[in-house]
């Protein structure tokens, strides 16, 4: 009897202490600790091709056809959730032949519903021509990072169809230096050639373009000018036309010109990844090669509260019969 008054005794005296200390723990974390900590972050700024291939059906989610655009947008929205406190992400879009920033790079963490929401609102109704001058929106782009404060990276998300196709042996001149600007290209798009899905201006659908449609030679065979006045151009020498990922006759329907786009990577110093799945861009956003080691302020509230919870389950959380048959039963 007299060592199963001392057990009792000795079991208050446990869960009081331990009461106290779940206690204390609660107040700690309702102090909001920090520590200063060294960590990676990434600074973005990610500029979607909005342009009509761009809604071309090649990607699959749960059995059903998904857009290239939203398919992108998907894996964005689960990139901004992978990103650690700190990093800085900003949004704009391509359309005709320049980028176009919507949203300059905020803080993740403190501004993430105004990036998703602003992310959501992408689409292709945005888009005021129906050309899509890769090389220049890329470059516009880089000129683009290069212009904002504390230079961010590029992540330009792109199929890489140019339209009107560009001639392979007078191509656009990128005026910038191979890597000056930190960044990549994202290809996004299935290999196989599929039809374009044609919108009104409200977005309702018209069916897909036709080849009657859609320009299938490039403006400077044509005699045509280009799209901005007194461009300069670069001329080369026995270029191969499909190394544009240009398909005379077939230019209304689309596929990812990777080829096209690795090159693009290759002259403006930037990395090259395809958009298979939301894991690739992930990948890529937090690729080490574009992080930046900063000092960041690191919320511990979370530490405390877990012993303060695993202090109140000690006391409240294990059954009386389990506690009865513990180490401080007494064998006698």
């Amino acid at each position: 009897m007299k060592f199963r008054a001392f057990r009792n005794l000795l079991r208050r005296d446990l869960d009081f202490g331990l009461l106290l200390l779940a206690c204390a723990m609660l107040i700690l974390a309702l102090l909001h600790p920090h520590a200063r900590l060294k960590q990676d972050t990434f600074d973005y700024l990610v500029v979607v091709d909005i342009t009509q291939s761009m809604n071309t059906l090649d990607y699959r989610q749960k059995s059903k056809p998904v857009s290239r655009l939203a398919f992108a947008k998907q894996a964005l929205e689960q990139g901004l959730l992978r990103l650690p406190c700190g990093s800085k992400i900003g949004l704009g879009i391509f359309t005709e032949y320049r980028s176009f920033v919507l949203l300059e790079p905020v803080e993740i963490c403190a501004n993430y519903h105004e990036i998703s929401t602003t992310l959501a609102d992408i689409d292709e109704r945005m888009a005021w021509v129906g050309s899509s001058e890769i090389a220049k929106g890329l470059y516009s782009g880089m000129r683009t990072v290069r212009s904002l404060p504390d230079l961010p990276a590029l992540v330009f998300v792109t199929d890489g169809q140019e339209a009107p196709p560009v001639n392979p042996h007078h191509r656009p001149v990128f005026d910038g230096k191979p890597g000056e600007a930190k960044g990549v290209i994202i290809g996004a798009g299935g290999l196989v050639p599929m039809p374009i899905p044609k919108f009104d201006p409200d977005g309702r659908p018209l069916g897909y373009w036709r080849t009657d449609e859609v320009l299938q030679t490039d403006l400077y065979s044509l005699g045509r000018s280009t799209s901005v006045k007194g461009e300069k151009m670069v001329e080369t020498e026995k270029a191969p036309i499909e190394s544009l990922g240009a398909t005379p006759g077939s230019e209304h329907l689309s596929s990812l010109r990777e080829p096209y786009l690795m090159q693009l990577a290759k002259e403006t110093g930037l990395a090259y990844r395809r958009l298979g799945s939301p894991a690739d861009l992930i990948a890529a956003l937090k690729d080490h090669a574009l992080a930046q080691q900063q000092t960041v302020s690191a919320d511990l509230a979370w530490i405390p509260a877990l012993l303060a919870l695993f202090c109140l389950v000690g006391v409240y959380g294990i059954p009386a019969g389990y506690r009865s048959t513990s180490v401080l039963s007494s064998p006698v």
